[in-house]
Formats: C-alpha cells, sequence, structure tokens
C-alpha cells in the first residue's frame, strides 16, 4: 500500500518501523493465541491461578494487538492479519500439545521474553527518527512483558 505521506520521517526508516511493528504484531497475536489456548486447556491442582492469569494476560494481548496494528496503519501500511503472514513473521513457537500448568507457566514465560527481545530490536530504529509515538507505544509494551515474564517465572 504505501501511501504518500509526509510525517517527517523518511520513507527508508518509516519502513523499517512498520517492519519492526509488524513483527511485534505476528508475536503479540502467536502469543494471544498460545495463552489464550492455555487459559481454556489447563488442568489440575494450579487450574484456578493459571486459569485467572492467563485470562489477564491474553485480554492485555487482545488490546496490545489493536494498537500495534493501528500503528502500523498510522504510518501508511495495511497491517498483516493472516495466520500465514503471523507464521513468517513472528519469533514464537506455536504449541502442538496441552502441556502439564507448570510447562505452560515456564513455555509463556520464555514466550514473553521473546516478546522483550522483539520490541528492544525495534525501539532504537523509533528513536533514532523521533517517532515517539512508536517508541512510546513499545515502552509501553517492553515493560508490560517484562512484568509478564516476571510472573509467569515466579509461579514456577
Amino acid at each position: 500500500m504505501s501511501e504518500v505521506m509526509n510525517i517527517g520521517i523518511d520513507e527508508g526508516a518509516r519502513q523499517k518501523i512498520i517492519e519492526d511493528l509488524s513483527a511485534l504484531l505476528a508475536d503479540t497475536y502467536t502469543l494471544y493465541l498460545k495463552t489464550q489456548n492455555f487459559h481454556w486447556n489447563v488442568t489440575g491442582p494450579r487450574f484456578q491461578e493459571v486459569h485467572a492469569l492467563t485470562e489477564l494476560q491474553y485480554t492485555d494481548l487482545a488490546a496490545a494487538i489493536d494498537l500495534i496494528a493501528e500503528r502500523i496503519r498510522t504510518l501508511g501500511e495495511y497491517a498483516p492479519a493472516s495466520y500465514s503472514k503471523y507464521r513468517e513473521l513472528t519469533s514464537i513457537q506455536e504449541e502442538d500439545g496441552v502441556p502439564v500448568a507448570d510447562q505452560m507457566l515456564a513455555v509463556l514465560a520464555q514466550d514473553q521474553e521473546t516478546v522483550v527481545r522483539t520490541i528492544r530490536k525495534a525501539l532504537p530504529h523509533a528513536q533514532e527518527v523521533a517517532d515517539e509515538s512508536t517508541a512510546s507505544l513499545l515502552s509501553d509494551r517492553l515493560s508490560i512483558h517484562e512484568k509478564a515474564a516476571w510472573m509467569l517465572r515466579s509461579m514456577i
């Protein structure tokens, strides 16, 4: 799509930021699906606490998906929105089975940390060109994912 626009960010930098945000969107969506899967399918003595925490986390991820996609649109591109595109862009592995509760927590903690690394790669690109809106979104998401990983690790 690449709309012609002049928002004070050169085309190359804008495209790099869109690429970064697209990877973050794919990671966020994949983590959302995995978190909701674990929420639905957790069993055992830790059911209630894992069920409750994963609901909080997938609810946050659902809201983040919208924010990230809308930022991509604001920057002039269509947001990726298919499983095949997310599979191509994500750094997160899909879950084939249903692990036990402690393994679910460990997997989700690792995945939250994967998203943290995706954001840390993207943040300097936005900061270098003073794209404060993207940098703010990334910074906010960074602290949310760091905290989510800590909470998950603390339950193991």
